[in-house]
């Protein structure tokens, strides 16, 4: 294995996926803070599941957005 080439792929793959997820996450809030669902001063429990094919692995990571 190619230590250099697994370190960056895997580093553009984590950086995909927080840019993306950041997005995607503060959408659906400001949508539901317009649409009346949240009043914008809530915490919301958030969970993000990584699996990773080829070797079963799957890791869970637990924790709390707050909108102050």
């Amino acid at each position: 294995m190619n230590e250099d080439v697994f370190n960056r792929s895997l580093r553009g793959f984590l950086k995909k996926v927080g840019i993306t997820s950041q997005r995607e996450i503060e959408k659906a809030v400001r949508d539901a803070v317009a649409s009346g669902r949240l009043k914008g001063s809530e915490k919301l429990p958030a969970k993000m599941v990584l699996t990773l094919g080829g070797v079963s692995f799957t890791h869970e990571i637990s924790g709390e957005i707050d909108l102050g």
